[in-house]
């Protein structure tokens, strides 16, 4: 009780309606300029060029800098230009880009505490450059609080204005079983420039239907909708080369290539040295789908030797699948795989996702801004009254939540800072109350954040869901949550019961051989018996009595059922603890492995399972030894946590261990800031990155349709020897 009550006052002193900002060493990004040294740049920021040097790693001293580089640079302020005017200054940094394009009106935004140019930028989706422009006195002078801006709204640019000829497009009609990562293959483009011809497609999700029309480019020669594509590569001619082995070489015949290339008729036949064009047939489009391949983006730095041995192909197998690498591995290429490709990765909805290192992948000039949104109900306490503090404290089960989550969270926020990350922090109590949440969320500017944490009431959740899904801001369940809620920006991060329910499921699937199957479950748990049924059709059903006031099963008729000769998994499901008691009492006690000099054998071997390991298993009357003999296996969300540095860093900032609660609230916070590190965009990272593990909880978010992302991740867990041990 110690250290919740020590808590109290940390949460105090940082939460009650003030901001508070984890902030590491303090960075600005630079677009290199055309004439710009690296001398000249570290005069600008008033750092040195070695400091610059330290954090840009692809930049070698000496070097010349090519222009529109983006460096990132240590240090908080720009040192001042030299200049004759402000006016002057301002003509010298917009971009010709930006004076081209005009404003359709102006709207007012009022500076907040904390808000920064970037952050503004994002909100309204404009540039630096342009935001100066109308705001001259930025120039000169750095953003305050209450400072008035006028934010230009600019036309949605058209498809003329933006160089697009129409003329060299076509629509695509999508078709059953392709993916954006297919299509974008069939044409040899990239997914942002899909986007970027189709802004009616999200760029929160993947989801692509049936029967969509997409714009798409003309491929020269022909058209996807012929099913054949013609393409060319380039070919010099080697001595003594004739018509005969080219074409035993490239598949083409002599009169082809001759049509091809009216040279070789003007100059007498094939000549060494010279460039000829040879035609290479690309897969049939339609049969590149989700029942053939799976698909893989490019990222950044990534050459052929990453290539070959992520996905266990030589480079001649991966041209041959996909002939534009022939020209080049460039990033945001699609390639396509053979379907049963396994290797070091996982694959969601035909996708192949990365296995990133976050931890290496960080980029400290990024600041996420989060928003905590939790029922501490420190309107409720008397800080002077230690004891009755601690009592409710004690009694309220969201107050115990809500401490444990932060006290946790507190620890991730403190490991990101000494990884070098600055992250900003706001935190409110929301008091478990609706209108609490409103008024919190009406006097802050949601767009400017990258995350919010909370709340847990179902009913302000789905609130903070709500207004921040305007902004598409991604709002992060910390505990259960089952409710009607259907936007795209709800991560929920505790792991449904019907994913346990196939985990164990599986788990015993995989793992069973001849053991006999019983299930033991009562009436309000027909479903999961149900359930266990349709995926062991041959598994026995022990009766469960059940009367007003009594609630069992028979001793002698489950002995009946037992095998003498083989293994027997018990699949134990229920909420009532009178009955789980006795089920275990009795289970254990035919699951004596000493000799019976009557039957001449040893006695029953029993196992015991469950698919939902509720409370009821959990009460004091359940013998903690019978389960352990029963080596009781179940499946959970989270696991054990051994003594590691998260747990050295809460005991020396707490004076206790964490529980359960302060574990989730340090490893789902963790993973949370990891990924806006990473790509300071939530829904992104979680497309491109598959599941990720900390102290003692795991995330794999997958997206349901329009009702947001779901954590798919979970454990087995089984007693044994009197400890919880981790099978899988």
């Amino acid at each position: 009780m110690k250290y919740i009550f020590n808590q109290v006052y940390i949460i105090w002193a940082f939460c009650v309606l003030v901001s508070c900002t984890a902030m590491a060493q303090k960075f600005n990004t630079h677009e290199v300029k055309k004439g710009e040294t690296l001398e000249s740049i570290s005069k600008l920021y008033g750092v040195s060029t070695a400091s610059i040097l330290q954090y840009n790693k692809e930049i070698k001293s000496g070097q010349d800098l090519r222009a529109n580089t983006i460096l990132v640079v240590p240090g908080a302020k720009i040192a001042a230009k030299p200049s004759n005017s402000t006016s002057g200054l301002g003509k010298n940094v917009i971009q010709d880009s930006v004076a081209d394009r005009e404003p359709i009106g102006f709207t007012e935004h009022r500076v907040k505490k904390r808000e920064t140019i970037f952050g503004i930028t994002q909100m309204y989706n404009i540039t630096e450059d342009e935001l100066k422009k109308y705001n001259p006195t930025l120039y000169a002078s750095p953003l305050q609080k209450k400072m008035d801006l006028r934010i230009p709204k600019y036309r949605a640019p058209k498809l003329e204005e933006v160089g697009i000829n129409e003329d060299n497009f076509e629509k695509y009609i999508v078709a059953p079983k392709e993916t954006r990562w297919s299509i974008a293959h069939k044409y040899g483009i990239t997914i942002d420039s899909m986007l970027a011809l189709n802004p009616g497609l999200s760029k929160s999700n993947n989801y692509l239907s049936e029967g969509y029309e997409l714009l798409m480019p003309k491929i020269a020669g022909s058209t996807v909708k012929n099913q054949v594509t013609q393409l060319f590569t380039s070919y010099t001619v080697p001595a003594k080369m004739n018509f005969y082995r080219l074409e035993k070489e490239f598949g083409v015949k002599s009169d082809e290539i001759v049509r091809l290339n009216p040279e070789i008729t003007e100059r007498g036949g094939l000549k060494e040295g010279m460039v000829i064009r040879i035609p290479e047939q690309k897969v049939e489009a339609g049969v590149i789908n989700t029942d053939n391949y799976i698909f893989y983006e490019v990222k950044p730095k990534q050459n052929e030797f990453r290539l070959t041995r992520k996905f266990g192909m030589t480079w001649a197998e991966l041209v041959q699948l996909n002939p534009d690498l022939k020209d080049g591995l460039k990033a945001g290429m699609v390639l396509k795989l053979p379907k049963d490709k396994v290797g070091d990765f996982e694959v969601r909805n035909a996708l192949v996702l990365d296995k990133v290192n976050l931890l290496d992948s960080i980029n400290v000039a990024v600041v996420p801004k989060v928003l905590f949104l939790l029922p501490f109900r420190l309107d409720k306490l008397d800080l002077n009254n230690k004891e009755e503090t601690e009592k409710i404290i004690d009694n309220r089960n969201s107050l115990k939540y809500s401490l444990g989550l932060y006290s946790g969270a507190l620890i991730a926020i403190d490991s990101m800072k000494s990884l070098g990350v600055s992250i900003d922090v706001k935190t409110f109590d929301n008091q478990l109350d609706l209108v609490k949440t409103k008024q919190i969320l009406q006097g802050e500017q949601l767009g400017s954040y990258s995350a919010v944490f909370g709340p847990l009431d179902m009913a302000s959740l789905k609130e903070t869901a709500v207004q921040a899904s305007k902004f598409n801001v991604p709002v992060v369940a910390p505990v259960p949550a089952k409710s009607d809620i259907s936007l795209d920006n709800v991560f929920f991060s505790y792991t449904d019961e019907e994913v346990l329910w196939e985990h164990m499921l599986d788990y015993v699937e995989t793992n069973h051989k001849d053991e006999t199957l019983l299930i033991i479950a009562d009436e309000d748990n027909k479903k999961e018996k149900d359930a266990i049924l349709k995926r062991f059709p041959t598994a026995k059903v022990v009766v469960v009595k059940e009367e007003e006031k009594n609630i069992g099963i028979n001793r002698d008729k489950l002995q009946t059922l037992l095998s003498d000769d083989v293994a027997n998994w018990v699949f134990v499901e229920s909420d009532n603890y009178k009955l789980i008691s006795s089920v275990v009492s009795i289970l254990n006690s035919f699951n004596n492995t000493a000799f019976d000099p009557v039957l001449g054998k040893d006695k029953v071997n029993v196992r015991m399972f469950t698919t939902d390991m509720n409370s009821a298993f959990e009460n004091d009357v359940i013998s903690n030894t019978h389960l352990s003999n029963l080596k009781f296996t179940y499946p959970s969300v989270n696991r054990q946590v051994s003594n590691n540095s998260f747990v050295e860093r809460y005991r020396t900032r707490f004076g206790d261990d964490p529980d359960k609660y302060a574990v989730r609230g340090f490893d789902l916070t963790y993973d949370m800031l990891l990924k806006l590190a990473y790509k300071n965009n939530l829904v992104d990272v979680s497309r491109i990155i598959g599941e990720t593990e900390y102290s003692g909880n795991k995330f794999n978010y997958e997206r349901k349709g329009v009702s947001g992302y779901y954590n798919q991740s979970s454990y087995i867990m089984m007693m044994d020897d009197l400890r919880i041990k981790t099978i899988e």
